[in-house]
């Protein structure tokens, strides 16, 4: 890899940003949780569509994150094969260190993920492929944790092979280093049972002490997707960094679909994409939503798990449980993106935490990778 390459992408701010910005006294879910609030838009930037970075095509980006002590960033991209072998990407983003505006993207390498031989993964399709989604630098082991959101056959893909899920440690070259164990709840199968297609994890967020993912959606036992009508469980996670082990897993409740696609029998899509650590027991999700003929919805919300069931041990979910408590923080307007990103920034100057989020264009040129950042009251807490 050429180490030396320095691609800066500071494309200019395309408007506002057409925030909205949820009431302080917004809640739902039976208890409010401590509030994260968003207070002033520091900028949005565009990445130039499909642009070259090391000798790879950039794009597909489904999860980022900082090491805060380096400042240094590092980009997931979800490419199946089709540009590439699974990869990320480093490079730093920039702000006015007195203002706080968001002034661009510096994107210096590219690394190919490798197996524990030193070999790339396989190419979709074929076996022990991996479909990169979500990435978390670990301050705590200075590692790299990355989820695959594996693959299966359903009605209108009977041919896929089946592909597990996983959430495996890289050293910051790339290398695997290790995995955690899912629960038998997680597993993939070539029946209606266990995650649907493409409602694998989709967020990730550590802690000092525990790993957390969330599924994008319900798998088969837990009922269908979302409706206009109603919303749906999606399951979160958690880990033991201890044993590696899962010790609990909760129930976090999707919304509706905002409206119906176009046609009103036409595709949607909707889940968790990402998530985000506030505290020990508080974190960030964001939903996406894509409508057909409409296009896509964003949202971020608060959630805490402290009240919530440990439903780890059910197939599935007819026993009465109490899901998380969540509260809307954030809704995306205008020109919404396909948002899969949320990652913490630098503090700012003036107190505040920034918050980053980000689109994946789908390699499609009529969608974007756009970084958008935020200022923040309710930093995170020392995550122990």
């Amino acid at each position: 890899m050429r180490q030396g390459l320095k691609c800066l992408v500071a494309a200019a701010a395309a408007g506002t940003l057409g925030v909205t910005v949820a009431p302080a006294a917004a809640a739902d879910h039976r208890r409010p949780v401590r509030e994260v609030e968003i207070v002033r838009e520091l900028g949005e930037y565009v990445v130039p569509h499909k642009l070259e970075v090391d000798g790879t095509t950039f794009g597909g980006i489904s999860g980022f994150d900082r090491d805060p002590v380096s400042g240094r960033w590092y980009f997931i991209s979800d490419d199946r094969g089709r540009y590439g072998s699974a990869r990320f990407y480093v490079g730093r983003l920039t702000f006015d260190p007195r203002s706080g505006v968001f002034q661009g993207v510096e994107l210096t390498a590219a690394r190919t993920f490798h197996r524990p031989d030193g070999s790339a993964y396989p190419e979709f399709g074929l076996p022990y492929s991996v479909d990169p989604e979500s990435l978390r630098f670990d301050p705590w082991s200075r590692r790299l944790l990355w989820s695959s959101e594996g693959d299966r056959p359903d009605k209108a893909n009977p041919t896929v092979p089946v592909a597990q899920m996983s959430l495996r440690w890289a050293d910051t070259k790339g290398t695997e280093t290790g995995r955690l164990r899912l629960p038998r709840t997680l597993r993939m199968t070539d029946g209606d049972s266990g995650p649907r297609r493409n409602f694998g994890i989709e967020g990730l967020a550590t802690t000092r002490r525990h790993i957390v993912a969330a599924v994008e959606g319900p798998r088969y036992e837990d009922g269908a997707p979302p409706t206009v009508q109603r919303g749906a469980p999606a399951r979160i996670t958690v880990w033991s960094r201890a044993t590696g082990r899962p010790v609990g897993q909760y129930v976090y409740p999707l919304d509706r679909l905002p409206q119906a696609p176009s046609p009103a029998d036409g595709l949607s899509d909707t889940g968790v994409s990402e998530l985000l650590a506030v505290s020990r027991t508080r974190f960030l999700a964001l939903e996406r939503t894509w409508l057909e003929g409409v296009g896509y919805k964003a949202r971020i919300y608060e959630f805490d798990l402290s009240a919530a069931s440990n439903v780890l041990d059910r197939i599935d979910l007819k026993r009465p449980h109490t899901p998380v408590s969540k509260r809307l923080v954030y809704e995306f307007k205008g020109n919404v993106e396909n948002f899969e990103g949320l990652a913490w920034g630098p503090k700012l100057a003036t107190g505040e935490c920034s918050l980053v989020a980000g689109s994946d264009d789908n390699f499609y040129a009529p969608e974007r990778t756009v970084f958008v950042a935020l200022a923040v009251k309710g930093c995170p807490r020392t995550l122990d």
